[in-house]
């Protein structure tokens, strides 16, 4: 087979691929490469990587190519590479590149050079953004900003593995905006919305670290508490009560001060999310007949750690 037919394949491949020799000069550069960097074959050329002709940084802005890169590795042990990459094209941006790098030897063996094939990975990464927004905003609720009733439920069977296999314990809050109709009535849906997404903020400042709260439904909230016990728990419960009760919040047409009902309970080994947010849904109703901006928790202990 003629040598030019290995060009003519080579240079017709949508892929970049570019031939160095063991001092990392470029001996070969393809069309694809040129198409994928904007650099023509002659401008590259007889130069070698380590000009920084193409400047390849990593996802963190590290330059490669003045350092230690994928390339010059495969020159010194010899085993092929796959990387993710940015190379700086000719019009001054970057490229997202999926680079895969493997030795050439001569006939006795020893390395002679390396030969990199790198494809825009643009398109990927674009998608690979687009799904995990996708991701984000299905467990996403969109007015508050908060996890919605979908994101709680990973966690919580997290939480209930924790407690059914060490005993380290773990809570539910339902908590419910009071008299929220009245706001809507009063001040329209767009005041009712914008109290909503404050409400979520401020419950959201109120937690420790560990805990999520994740918008349930309506101007219903829903908050985990794992690794509690019972004073914690209750203080967890007040501080986010007493933090919406503190915290007021301006509409257009003035200054509006809401609170908010709370219910709690302790998880049992054999609950369900709906079992236990349906107890600590019941409290939070007794708690608006007690006169709302209160919390009534059921703090009893798992079965397994009775005595």
């Amino acid at each position: 087979m003629k040598p030019d037919l290995y060009k003519d394949i080579l240079d017709n491949l949508f892929d970049g691929v570019y031939l160095v020799d063991q001092n990392r000069r470029i001996l070969y550069w393809n069309r694809g490469a040129e198409r994928i960097s904007g650099y023509a074959g002659a401008e590259v050329q007889g130069r070698s990587c380590a000009d920084n002709i193409l400047m390849h940084i990593t996802a963190d802005g590290d330059l490669l190519c003045l350092g230690s890169c994928p390339l010059s590795q495969t020159l010194r042990d010899g085993l092929p590479r796959e990387d993710e990459v940015f190379l700086h094209h000719k019009d001054g941006h970057r490229v997202p590149v999926s680079v895969r790098i493997s030795p050439v030897r001569d006939e006795s063996g020893a390395i002679s050079g390396a030969v990199e094939v790198f494809s825009d990975a643009t398109s990927r990464r674009r998608l690979q953004e687009e799904l995990g927004e996708l991701k984000r905003l299905s467990l996403a609720d969109p007015l508050t900003g908060l996890g919605n009733r979908r994101s709680v439920v990973h966690e919580f069977e997290r939480r209930l593995a924790e407690l059914k296999r060490f005993g380290i314990n773990f809570g539910v809050l339902f908590l419910d905006i009071d008299a929220f109709k009245r706001v809507n009535d009063t001040h329209g849906h767009d005041a009712g919305d914008r109290v909503l997404a404050a409400v979520g903020r401020t419950l959201k400042s109120a937690l420790r670290g560990q805990d999520t709260v994740c918008r349930w439904g309506g101007e219903e909230f829903l908050a985990l508490i794992p690794r509690v016990d019972e004073p914690t728990f209750r203080n967890v419960a007040e501080r986010m009560r007493r933090f919406v009760e503190a915290t007021p919040i301006d509409l257009p047409g003035g200054r509006l001060n809401v609170t908010v009902s709370v219910g709690g309970a302790l998880a049992q080994p054999d609950d369900t999310l709906n079992s236990l947010a349906s107890r600590a849904d019941a409290l939070m109703y007794k708690a608006k007949q007690c006169g709302r901006n209160c919390s009534l928790l059921d703090c009893s202990p798992p079965l397994e750690n009775l005595p």
